[in-house]
Formats: structure tokens, sequence, C-alpha cells
């Protein structure tokens, strides 16, 4: 019997973005509610609730109001607003973020899907404060470029009508109180918020994420060959997951390092640099926003709460 999926804000730029890679299966029902009942609390109650998994796609505070409307845990959610990212009550549903995390969401209720920009934080610093080559209060900076698809419609159409003029790289957030720091703090295990720089680019999705490493003040200086291994070998670990780290090499460039270069996939690839002799090292994750940054990670935690393999319908 096919599972029944509801997505809830099919119509933004996430819910699409699922739709569509769902539209195929055949395992999966897509419920859909009618254009004029959409505000109808009686309407999306009934269909939320007659859902298996319903997908929210919704501002924080609509994801809230939907996911009061679902009696006890007859409907499973993944909810991909920032309303419940570090609710203890939800499980985060970053997959390759602990060995264990994938199987935690099979058996979830309750699941929240990452942020973009947390993700290549959380895959460039959580593995390697567990292996403890780098410290819980180690101050951290985070820069990086995403898409201008990263916000949403009205920023979609901004930039698209003014294509041609529209600034190259954009920084923002520089009020330093981005909605997602504080699951970067949360899942990366740090003991203080990074001071993190956002930009916006002029073309449609993919980003990079930044993160420089000064290293000289540790008691304990990891080396690069050692940074990257502790990446390498927790991520080998993980079975089936969508994390690679590129070779470590002495480059002082790379077209792999463009980030487009994974678009159209739920890959997110990371790159370590280093220098031992300054204590210096930067990790850089490369993916698309849209993908495994968004709506590919929202169909890779379905696959797992369905029981089926995480990449059906993703490509890698």
């Amino acid at each position: 019997m096919a599972a029944r999926v509801f997505i809830d804000g099919e119509a933004g730029t996430t819910g699409l973005q699922i739709r569509e890679r769902l539209a195929t299966r055949r395992d999966i029902e897509l419920l859909s509610i009618p254009d004029n009942l959409r505000k109808d609390r009686s309407a999306k109650a009934d269909i939320l609730n007659a859902a298996d998994i319903a997908i929210l796609c919704l501002p924080d505070e609509a994801a809230k109001e939907s996911a009061s409307l679902i009696e006890g845990e007859s409907t499973r959610i993944i909810d991909a607003s920032s309303a419940h990212r570090v609710s203890p009550d939800w499980t985060y549903g970053f997959a390759e973020m602990d060995t264990g995390q994938a199987e935690a969401i099979r058996s979830a209720v309750r699941v929240s899907n990452p942020g973009c920009w947390p993700h290549g934080v959380i895959a460039a610093l959580r593995p390697l404060i567990t292996a403890e080559l780098l410290p819980r209060d180690l101050p951290v900076s985070v820069h990086g470029i995403s898409g201008y698809s990263g916000g949403g419609k009205s920023m979609i159409s901004a930039y698209e009508a003014n294509s041609g003029a529209a600034n190259i790289f954009a920084p923002y957030g520089l009020g330093f109180n981005h909605k997602h720091l504080p699951e970067m703090t949360e899942y990366g295990r740090l003991a203080a918020t990074p001071l993190f720089t956002p930009a916006v680019g002029n073309y449609y999705k993919g980003m990079l994420t930044v993160v420089p490493l000064n290293l000289g003040q540790l008691d304990r200086v990891p080396t690069g060959v050692q940074i990257h291994a502790a990446l390498a070998q927790h991520f080998a670990s993980v079975p089936a997951g969508f994390v690679e780290v590129a070779p470590l090499q002495p480059l002082e460039r790379s077209e792999d390092l463009d980030p487009q270069a994974l678009n159209g996939t739920n890959a997110l690839r990371l790159h370590v640099f280093a220098n031992d002799a300054r204590a210096q090292a930067v990790i850089i994750a490369v993916y698309d926003n849209l993908g495994k940054g968004a709506s590919g990670a929202a169909v890779q935690n379905l696959n797992l709460m369905l029981g089926v393999d995480q990449t059906t319908s993703l490509a890698a």
C-alpha cells in the first residue's frame, strides 16, 4: 500500500522541489488540498491527520500551527522550517551527522529538516570536536555564499527582475542573529555561537560554506592530515551517506570549489586545506542549497522514515 504524503506548502520553493522528486514514485500517494481550502483550519486538520507523513514547507509560525493540528502520532512529520530544529522533542534530520542518526530518523515521529547553511558547518566541525581534535570552546567563524533561491519567492523574483544589475556578492545577516545560528551551535557541538557572515550570489542555486581554523592557540595542534583523516573516517563510517571528503591536496586553488558544482544532486563534499607551519586550516563544503540543503535532505529523511533505500529519487 502506498504511503500517503502531504506537502503542506507545496507551492513554495522547497515544496515544489520535493513534489517534483516524488511525483513518479509508486510507493507514495501525494495528497493535496484545494487552493480555496488552504487556510481552512478544519480542512487542513483533516488532510494532515489523513497523511502517513506530512512535510511542512512553511514559515515558522505556520509550521507550528500545522504541527499543532496533528492528533497524537498518527501522522509523522518532517518540518522544513526552523521552528523545531533545536527542540529536544524533535529528531534532527541530518542523517550523516552521527553513525546512529539515520536510524534515529528512521524511527522518529517528528523530524526537523536542517537549514541549508548548518549542513556544511556541522559536517566540518562536529566530527573534529567528537574526535577531540578541536575543543568545544574554540572561537569559530563561518563564511559562505549561496544562490538566491535560498531567500524564497520574494528574493527569487527580485533577482530575476534585476539579474543584469544584481549584486554578485551580497553579504547579509550583519546583525549576527541569523536564524540558523542555534542549530550550528547545538549540533556543531560548539560552546559559543560562531561568527557567521553569509552572502547571496547572483545565481540561482548552489552554495559554499567556509570554516577557517586558527589552531596555534591550542595545546595540541592537529595537522591537516589529522583533520582530513578524522573527517574521512567519520563519513566513511556512515552507511549510504551523501557526504564525501575530497582528497587532501596542497592546492592554491581548485575548480571544484564552485558553489554550483554539485547542483542537482544530494551530495555534500568537504575539502580540507592546511598549512601546518602556520597552524592554520580551512574546511570548505560544497553542496546544492535546494538539494542537500533543503528538498533533497527532506526526501532523504522521508525515505528513511518509509524504510526504503535513502537514495531513492536522489542523485548522488
